[in-house]
């Protein structure tokens, strides 16, 4: 497959499907600054608008493990097609919401296309280039995977200031309109649909058990971890989990196929993926909660702050995409962690004069060791499976991400309110609490640090 496709068919596909993982990876977190604003404009709870971002997690949580099963129904052209449509209705419907039921509504639909496009990009990565290619390219993907929810905080902080609301959808249309109609002509299929068929108690036990999981972690934030709802979701989630996983492991066909845990560097690669994805959501989460609660920044400041890493970070992408190929994953991660533990080191002594210039530069420091370590954590974790495991590996991979994501949310949020419940609410309160809070994740950071030297060494070939 991979010698029958030209260079520059493989690179007009690649650029169309980046673009869609771009918008899809973007629209995830364009709303967390915007959540303060839509609470007021919508008459809603804390409770009630969290569910624009736990209910975007929990349809990308349902759907994420049942895309290997929907990558051998569907081609690859309607996939894309498909998840590209959802976006767009999606936007349509949140831009003209008159209510909150009719915005979240429309939010869902976009989780929708945005579940299936990057596990599908992942897969079709490793059909259409060989091993050795793999790093370079998954180092221009990590432009989508790593710029678009760094750049978020930013362009929303502009938009809820300076614009509207409705232009966070609005402002998505035109874009994926685009994507659309270039997908139409230039797009084609890396693998055709066959006949398969599903296992609906697996699907059922899927969607029950990773939504009460996310649902249960998600609500601790807002509801306490003692809350008997966040206690019997998450008893319930892990129930239904583990029958799920049997499920799979004594299935012929199964939905999601647990076997690639057997290769020890996808396994230990995924442990750490865990680790990278909690710090890097808690710190899209609590560095902007920091400034705008306890320094007094707008939405629009605290993203602005993100920004000059977001732009390194996308520069340095491709760059540690070519350094994998050349090196292979253990040296990689091992820079990488060093510099991310710098950054959570570099705030567990926050004061109410930390300076923005200082908090710039260790937010820097924080993505350029992302750089280093999330593109190629996917890219090794994929090499190491053989092509027909490729579905599944990326599946594992992603529902993996979301989990640990919104697992890692909720408990950081839980352990800055408990931190703020301890503090007099003003400046020099709110930077204790996230003090402390960073001493956590910096904990996290060295245990991450100390699982990356039993990664396995690079082989070539």
């Amino acid at each position: 497959m991979q010698n029958k496709i030209s260079d520059r068919t493989r690179k007009l596909l690649l650029v169309i499907m980046i673009a869609g993982c771009f918008l899809s990876t973007l629209n995830q977190t364009l709303l967390n600054v915007a959540l303060s604003d839509l609470m007021v404009i919508f008459d809603v709870t804390p409770t009630t608008i969290q569910w624009l971002a736990t209910g975007f997690m929990l349809v990308n949580g349902i759907l994420v493990p049942i895309t290997a099963f929907l990558m051998k129904r569907f081609s690859t052209r309607q996939l894309f097609i498909s998840s590209m449509m959802f976006l767009l209705i999606g936007s349509i419907l949140a831009a003209c919401a008159v209510n909150f039921s009719m915005l979240l509504t429309g939010r869902m639909i976009q989780a929708v296309g945005a579940g299936i496009i990057i596990p599908l990009m992942m897969t079709v990565i490793v059909f259409l280039f060989p091993a050795e290619e793999r790093g370079a390219v998954m180092g221009k993907v990590g432009f989508a995977i790593i710029f678009a929810p760094a750049i978020a905080p930013t362009v929303a902080g502009f938009i809820v200031e300076y614009v509207s609301w409705r232009w966070l959808f609005i402002g998505l249309i035109p874009f994926v309109a685009i994507i659309i109609v270039l997908a139409y002509k230039y797009l084609f299929n890396v693998a055709e649909a066959t006949k398969v068929k599903l296992d609906g108690l697996s699907v059922i036990y899927s969607t029950v058990g990773f939504g009460f999981l996310l649902y249960g972690f998600s609500s601790a934030g807002s509801r306490g971890w003692s809350d008997w709802l966040v206690l019997s979701s998450i008893l319930i989630g892990l129930v239904v989990t583990a029958l799920f996983c049997q499920r799979q492991l004594s299935s012929n066909d199964p939905l999601l196929n647990l076997s690639v845990f057997k290769y020890k560097m996808f396994s230990m690669t995924t442990i750490v993926n865990v680790a990278i994805t909690i710090l890097m959501y808690a710190d899209l989460i609590l560095l902007p909660m920091y400034l705008q609660n306890g320094r007094g920044f707008t939405a629009f400041e605290a993203g602005l702050l993100l920004l000059p890493g977001a732009i390194i970070n996308a520069f340095l992408s491709p760059v540690t995409g070519k350094l994998f190929d050349k090196y292979g994953a253990k040296p990689l991660f091992i820079v990488g962690m060093i510099f991310i533990a710098i950054s959570m080191w570099a705030v567990i002594d926050l004061t109410s004069s930390t300076s923005y210039v200082y908090l710039l530069v260790r937010t820097i420091i924080l993505r350029v060791g992302l750089a280093f370590i999330t593109m190629p954590l996917n890219t090794a974790a994929l090499n190491a499976l053989p092509k027909e495991l490729a579905s599944h590996g990326s599946a594992v991979n992603n529902t993996a991400r979301q989990l640990s994501g919104a697992i890692g949310t909720a408990v950081i949020v839980t352990i800055y309110s408990m931190q703020l419940a301890k503090v007099s609410l003003d400046s020099n309160g709110f930077a204790t609490a996230a003090s402390a809070t960073y001493f956590f994740m910096l904990i996290v950071a060295l245990i991450a640090f100390v699982l990356v030297w039993f990664v396995p060494k690079h082989k070539k070939g």
